[in-house]
């Protein structure tokens, strides 16, 4: 009998927080970090209280040019998020502000005040064409400072007054705040939301997401989003095989029966540091999965655990990738039967003192 010796890690961990490491910052030339001797990121001493930092950006909508995007302007009123996902491919941008990806990303929060008064300017520009904005795609606008801050609320506001559409993707709760904003812009189809459930297992999703909403909380967070008149609809993802994979046909049901219209899901994808950060996290969290969850990931995206390739990096390649899809679109079809692409309105848009837009002039 072969007895299998596991990675050695820092027994220490760190509950409420995802990562567990402060991986190098490749951009920082000033970057202090506890080197391993054998080249290993070690684990913070202890762990960090959360800080805010304030910054007064210039602009704050982004405009994506990738070819897969789901979206074509976001806007993200935080930077970084203490929802502490390990597995969240934003983490990387946090080193462009000269912090890590790993713990920094869920402790050392950027908050935009003034987002919401850039927002008005782009709308009130005559040369802005209407079209949907999507809160947030490089955090989580509804992560648990925003309870506080509200500069969510404020941008959905702004979508309000100038009849703009939106979209938001979360993981939270948090989001029935604004309930009231929400049904005002449904009554235009100018509003959709996709609440994420990765897991209907409780325990791992404190491992996964520790400080989100619970599973539960989710699903009843779609129901009161469905009962007010709000398009909603689940974003299973991402999906890590070996670990979450065998979820699909429960979260799809449990979701449609909540509310959900529509279902869609993202592949994982460990890009950047992540590949140290959630390296760390499998062998400390679920040792004896972690070498299968690995080689999973990997030949979902042709042997590496990164995936570059527009469209595919998203769903991955290969016969598990391909089983793993084919689950999901069966699951959509039996329990979503009458899914529909949502139409957002965008001829309702008008700024103040405007009675009428000329549509005409975008064609």
């Amino acid at each position: 009998m072969t007895i299998m010796e596991f990675p050695k890690f820092e027994e220490k961990f760190f509950k409420g927080r995802g990562a567990q490491i402060n991986p190098f910052n490749p951009f920082n030339n000033a970057n202090l970090t506890q080197e391993h001797f054998e080249g290993l990121d070690e684990a913070l001493p202890e762990p960090r209280e959360t800080q805010y930092f304030i910054e007064q950006p210039k602009k704050i909508l982004n405009k994506l040019e990738m070819p897969d995007a789901a979206m074509m302007y976001s806007v993200n009123p935080y930077q970084g998020c203490e929802h502490g996902c390990i597995y969240c491919y934003a983490r990387n941008s946090h080193n462009y502000w000269g912090f890590s990806a790993g713990l920094d990303f869920e402790t050392k929060i950027i908050v935009k005040h003034n987002a919401a008064e850039l927002l008005e300017k782009v709308f009130i520009k005559q040369k802005w064409v209407p079209g949907p904005v999507t809160f947030s795609g490089n955090t989580d606008c509804y992560q648990p400072v925003e309870r506080k801050l509200a500069i969510t609320r404020s941008l959905l506001e702004v979508c309000r007054k100038f009849k703009n559409p939106a979209g938001i993707i979360t993981k939270n709760q948090l989001i029935l705040r604004d309930i009231d904003i929400l049904k005002d812009l449904a009554k235009e189809n100018l509003i959709f939301v996709n609440i994420t459930i990765t897991t209907l297992k409780e325990d791992l999703r404190r491992q996964l997401e520790p400080r989100t909403s619970s599973c539960g909380n989710r699903l009843k967070t779609i129901e009161k989003l469905a009962e007010a008149g709000i398009p909603v609809g689940v974003m299973i993802g991402p999906i890590i095989p070996g670990l979450t994979d065998s979820e699909i046909p429960d979260i799809m049901n449990a979701a449609a029966d909540s509310g959900a219209q529509t279902a869609n899901y993202t592949m994982v994808r460990l890009n950047g540091a992540l590949d140290k950060i959630f390296t760390d996290w499998i062998w400390k969290t679920y040792p004896m999965k972690a070498e299968k969850v690995l080689n999973n990931i990997r030949s979902t995206h042709q042997g590496q655990l990164n995936d570059s390739r527009w469209s595919l990096r998203m769903r991955g390649d290969g016969e598990l990738a391909n089983s793993i899809h084919q689950l999901f679109y069966l699951m959509r079809d039996k329990y979503m039967p009458k899914k529909k692409a949502f139409e957002y309105n965008i001829k309702s848009f008008k700024r103040p003192g405007q009675l009428k837009l000329d549509f005409d002039l975008f064609a």
